[in-house]
């Protein structure tokens, strides 16, 4: 019996018992599943490492990228290609950085990235999906104005984690509630860890991950802005799920909440009578799955 089979059976025996729960290390797979002639379309998951968090200052030093095939009923077919490059930012990298994503100066010394090559990789894909897309999609479209007319999809946001039973929507959870871990914080193995993810049954629903995350992204949702709040409703607003708003990104200082578009109306009416106590004229704004995420909103 060789090696490998030996900690194979001995996971066996400790799977077999409740008290204890085996994960295995994700290894990064080409097929998933066999190709039944369905029409396909591409997807590309997308990651970024970089020296902060703020995307009007901080810079980009790792592009990750996996292009794969999937069909419009969630099923992923295989992997295509990958694109993954280091880039050295302006400045040195922040040392807190280099400890979270073990990427150093040295390792980015010389390096760039090719906008010409990102938009060659990124043309035929029809959804760009990231684990936490609010962040990468503003680093990424800042980065190339390829990204800019790209449909986005966010699994952080747009699957209720917790709903199918997981602790959290952070990667390590959920490839933990599949029995799966892996060396994260660099760009491309965190993309083929979502991408194993995405490609499985939801536990409670049996819904196929990627098909959920699609069908939430296509739906349109209206952003309200509700402005000239008088003060003693803010706890009001903040209990009901609406943000605060400073302005220093130069727009529009206010309260703001995400609605499902068919809900919309009624929104509206509730701040009307219950937060302004008249027929105020509120700002909305339509968002699809084109602009979603981006800091253009």
């Amino acid at each position: 019996m060789t090696i490998v089979d030996k900690h194979s059976e001995a996971a066996d025996l400790l799977r077999a018992s409740e008290d204890y729960r085996v994960l295995r290390r994700i290894q990064a797979r080409e097929r998933f599943s066999e190709d039944d002639g369905s029409p396909k379309k591409i997807g590309i998951i997308l990651d970024v490492e970089t020296t902060g968090l703020d995307p009007a200052k901080c810079e980009i030093i790792e592009l990750g990228m996996v292009m794969f095939e999937f069909s419009t009923d969630g099923r992923i077919f295989r992997v295509l290609d990958t694109f993954n490059r280091l880039r050295q930012p302006s400045a040195p990298i922040p040392v807190e950085i280099s400890e979270l994503t073990g990427i150093t100066d040295e390792m980015v010394l010389g390096h760039s990235i090719d906008p010409s090559e990102v938009a060659e990789f990124l043309e035929s894909a029809a959804v760009v999906i990231a684990h936490n897309a609010k962040f990468d999609r503003q680093f990424a479209e800042r980065f190339s104005p390829c990204f800019v007319p790209k449909a986005w999809a966010c699994s952080v946001t747009e699957i209720d984690w917790r709903r199918e039973g997981y602790e959290g929507s952070r990667l390590g959870y959920l490839l933990m509630g599949a029995g799966l871990f892996h060396s994260g914080h660099r760009a491309v193995e965190d993309c083929h860890a979502l991408l194993e993810v995405l490609s499985r049954p939801l536990p409670k629903s049996g819904e196929l991950a990627l098909k959920r995350l699609l069908d939430t992204a296509r739906r349109a949702t209206v952003r309200v802005r509700a402005e000239y709040t008088p003060y003693e409703t803010k706890d009001t607003l903040k209990a009901r799920g609406y943000r605060w708003n400073g302005g220093d990104d130069g727009k529009p200082r206010c309260w703001w909440k995400d609605v499902p578009e068919d809900l919309a109306e009624a929104e509206l009416t509730y701040l009307r009578k219950e937060i302004y106590f008249r027929d105020a004229d509120i700002l909305t704004v339509r968002i699809t799955t084109f602009d979603r995420f981006s800091d253009r909103i």
